[in-house]
């Protein structure tokens, strides 16, 4: 395995950064997947908004698990964004098979994206002590989704 030749971070740190933000990495790119998959079976009433919606919201996912990918790269390791891998190791719930109303796709996105913040957020705290790049980083992304769960869960009401 190729390595880079300055440890940016003491490697006990680097390995659990890592650890982090590959599990981040996982979900990121799950839910990117699976608003595409929404993207395409969204029908009825609010179609068009709720379509064109989950464009951007993939859109800001994608820019976020290319962030974490980078950052793991950064740091001297390998990213895995394989689908198999993908599939195997996110902690997002499947999305469901076949069209889906408006109404639905917005709350089965909304458990989706809110469950991504979550590990973004528990991620920030496990690498609060020893990588505050890391740390930002993460920052930044969850505030981004925050944004966008908040848009979503508001057509909700």
């Amino acid at each position: 395995m190729l390595e880079l030749k300055r440890e940016i971070l003491h490697t006990d740190h680097r390995d659990a950064t890592v650890a982090v933000l590959q599990t981040c990495l996982y979900d990121l790119i799950d839910l990117a997947l699976q608003g595409k998959q929404a993207h395409w079976n969204v029908v009825g009433t609010q179609f068009r908004s709720v379509h064109l919606e989950l464009d951007e919201i993939i859109a800001s996912v994608r820019e976020a698990s290319d962030d974490v990918a980078e950052r793991i790269a950064t740091l001297g390791v390998s990213p895995d964004g394989r689908a198999k891998i993908v599939g195997e190791h996110t902690r997002l719930k499947s999305f469901p098979e076949g069209l889906q109303t408006a109404s639905a796709t917005v709350t089965i996105y909304s458990d989706r994206l809110s469950s991504t913040v979550d590990g973004i957020r528990e991620g920030i705290g496990s690498v609060a002590s020893h990588d505050p790049v890391s740390e930002d980083l993460l920052i930044g992304i969850a505030g981004r989704l925050e944004k966008h769960l908040w848009m979503l869960q508001s057509q909700e009401i």
